[in-house]
């Protein structure tokens, strides 16, 4: 289905049923990636998978930042009626749910981040190089995207209130120092360093981020302190 949020058309593929959840793909990917876990999560959720602006099924923009990401989050969010939902977000898509946590603390029930940095240095320096020269042949505004953003500090982190799980893989294209920051800054955090896992091995086509997640529940209903 689409969706009008934030000034936007956004493409929303809604499966299953049981609490929200809510699931956010990276840069320059779309809902698709999310195909096998939706298969095992639908069973025990109401799976929203939504494609970013500029992205998939939903509508170019040249109004491509994280923070514009969020608001469009939020918008088809209100748009939906969606409830506390859970979000789990990859890559870009676990920044725009870190920023969403911060700035309305009120609206997640819990979050999955995976693979988040919080500012561009925070991607290894083969990642750095590997973006730079792509955009240098390209100038793609997505590209674009990851060399100037994001800019998320300690202190912004410290006003997310809900419970949410920290994950990266153990050879993850974001510095560990980085992913502990984000764990370290979260009042109610837990962090979890996937073996043998890349940035998108246990993501991307993978039925492994539902069985993390539906093993991650206890924890993400939790009123831990």
């Amino acid at each position: 289905m689409f969706v009008e949020a934030n000034g936007t058309k956004l493409y929303c593929r809604k499966e299953g049923n049981g609490n929200p959840l809510i699931l956010l793909h990276g840069n320059g990917e779309d809902h698709t990636i999310f195909i096998p876990a939706i298969s095992v999560l639908k069973e025990h959720f109401t799976v929203y998978a939504i494609d970013t602006r500029g992205h998939g099924q939903s509508q170019e923009s040249d109004d491509i930042h994280y923070r514009t990401f969020m608001e469009d989050l939020k918008g088809l969010i209100d748009a939906l009626s969606i409830r506390k939902p859970i979000i789990c977000g990859f890559s870009d898509g676990a920044i725009t749910a870190l920023m969403l946590a911060f700035t309305y603390p009120d609206i997640p029930r819990s979050i999955i981040s995976a693979g988040a940095n919080t500012t561009p240095d925070g991607l290894i320096e083969e990642m750095q190089e590997e973006i730079r020269k792509g955009y240098e042949a390209t100038e793609d505004t997505l590209l674009r995207l990851m060399l100037e953003e994001p800019s998320i500090t300690p202190e912004e982190l410290g006003k997310i209130t809900c419970p949410v799980l920290v994950t990266a893989g153990e050879h993850d294209a974001v510095k560990l120092d980085d992913t502990r920051l984000i764990a370290r800054s979260i009042p109610r955090s837990r962090l979890l360093i996937l073996s043998g896992e890349d940035h998108a091995s246990y993501i991307a086509g993978s039925e492994k981020i539902a069985r993390l997640i539906l093993k991650a529940e206890s924890f993400l209903q939790s009123d831990l302190v």
